[in-house]
C-alpha cells in the first residue's frame, strides 16, 4: 500500500467515524439508548466507507476529476443524492434484518434523513475533488515550470552557441594579421588560441564557471590579440581574491573584453587600456568591472552582438539577481559592469 493509499483509508475511517460518533452522542442526549442503539450506529461506518469507496472507484475510472467545473457540479449534487437513498435504505434495511430496531416509513422523515445524509456525501465528494483539484494544479504548475527550465535552457545553448563562431572569427583574424608580419609570433598565437579552445569546448556542458577560470580565459586571449596590436594594447588585473571562486556564465567576460578591444581600443590611433576590477561586498554581491579606452556613442549602453548575448544570459540565469551597463566612465573611458547577487 502506498503512503497516499494509506492516507486515504484512514481519512476514510477516521472520516464516517468521527460523523457516526456526532450522530450517536446527539442521539443519546435526545434519546434513551441501549446497546442495540450502539450497533446500529456502527453498522453506519461499513456502508458509509463502501458507497464512498464505490463512488471513488467510478470517479477514477471515468476521470471525473478532469471535468469542468460547470459539469461537475451538478454531477456531485446527483450522485451524492443517490448514495444518500442508498446509505438510508442499506442502514435501515440490514438494521431491521440484524432486529436492531422496528422502522416504519414515513415519507417526511425518510426525505428528511436523505437530505442530511446528502450534505455528508457533498461534502465528503468536496473534500475528495477539492484534493484532486489541488494536486493536479500542483503538478500542472511543476509542468509548467519544467517546460520554461527546459525553453531556458534551449535559449541559453542557442546564446552560447552563437558565441564560439563569432570569437573564433576575430580570433582567426588576429592569427591572419601575423602570419605576413612576424610568423614566430603567428605560431606562438596558435598555441594560444588551441588553449582558449581546450576551455571554450566546455561551454557547451557548464552553465556557469568559476571568476578564476574565466579570467585565465581573458588572459590567453589578451595575450593573443596583445600579439596583433603590440604596444597599442596594454591590460592590467585587480582582482579581490575572494572573488575568484564565485560564479559566473562562460565566456561572458571575455566577450566584453572581446567587445572593448573591437570597439573601443581598435578604433584609436594610439590603441589604448584594458583593466578587469573585482569585488566582493559583506552581503554576497559580486561586482565586475571592465575599463577599455573609448567612448560609447549609443545612447541605450550599447547594442551590440556581445553586449545583448550578455544581457540576456544574466536574465535567463539570475533573473533580477543580476544587472549588466554600459556607460562612459570618462571623456576617454568606457566601463562595462555587471553585478550579480551571488
Amino acid at each position: 500500500m502506498t503512503r497516499k493509499q494509506r492516507a486515504y483509508w484512514i481519512c476514510q475511517a477516521g472520516g464516517w467515524a468521527f460523523y457516526i460518533t456526532l450522530n450517536f452522542l446527539f442521539f443519546r442526549l435526545s434519546y434513551h439508548t441501549n446497546i442495540k442503539d450502539l450497533l446500529n450506529y456502527i453498522l453506519w461506518l461499513p456502508i458509509g466507507i463502501g458507497l464512498t469507496h464505490v463512488f471513488r472507484f467510478f470517479i477514477k475510472k471515468y476521470n471525473l476529476t478532469r471535468l469542468t467545473l460547470t459539469a461537475q457540479i451538478p454531477l456531485i449534487l446527483f450522485s451524492c443524492f443517490v448514495l444518500a437513498v442508498l446509505f438510508f435504505f442499506l442502514t435501515i434495511g440490514m438494521a431491521m434484518g440484524l432486529g436492531l430496531i422496528s422502522y416504519h416509513i414515513n415519507l417526511v422523515n425518510s426525505t428528511r434523513t436523505i437530505l442530511d445524509v446528502s450534505v455528508i456525501f457533498i461534502l465528503w465528494s468536496i473534500i475528495y475533488f477539492g484534493f484532486h483539484y489541488l494536486e493536479n494544479y500542483k503538478q500542472a504548475e511543476i509542468q509548467n515550470l519544467k517546460l520554461e527550465a527546459n525553453s531556458k535552457e534551449v535559449e541559453l545553448n542557442t546564446l552560447k552557441s552563437q558565441l564560439n563562431p563569432h570569437f573564433m572569427f576575430n580570433s582567426m583574424n588576429s592569427i591572419r594579421a601575423l602570419i605576413d608580419e612576424d610568423p614566430v609570433k603567428a605560431k606562438a598565437a596558435v598555441t594560444q588560441l588551441s588553449n582558449i579552445l581546450r576551455s571554450t569546448l566546455m561551454i557547451h556542458k557548464n552553465r556557469l564557471v568559476s571568476l578564476q577560470e574565466e579570467l585565465a580565459l581573458i588572459e590567453d586571449y589578451l595575450e593573443l590579440e596583445h600579439n596583433r596590436y603590440e604596444e597599442r594594447l596594454n591590460y592590467s588585473f585587480n582582482i579581490q581574491p575572494d572573488t575568484l571562486k564565485c560564479q559566473v556564465p562562460p565566456m561572458i567576460l571575455q566577450t566584453l573584453v572581446e567587445n572593448g578591444i573591437k570597439h573601443g581600443i581598435s578604433k584609436q590611433p594610439r590603441g589604448g587600456s584594458i583593466s578587469i576590477h573585482t569585488s566582493l561586498s559583506d552581503q554576497g554581491i559580486l561586482d565586475i568591472k571592465i575599463f577599455n579606452t573609448g567612448q560609447v556613442r549609443n545612447e541605450q549602453g550599447g547594442t551590440g552582438f556581445g553586449l545583448i548575448n550578455t544581457r540576456q544570459r544574466l536574465h535567463l540565469l539570475f533573473g533580477d539577481n543580476a544587472s549588466f551597463k554600459v556607460t562612459n566612465s570618462d571623456d576617454h573611458t568606457v566601463l562595462s559592469e555587471i553585478i550579480i547577487k551571488t
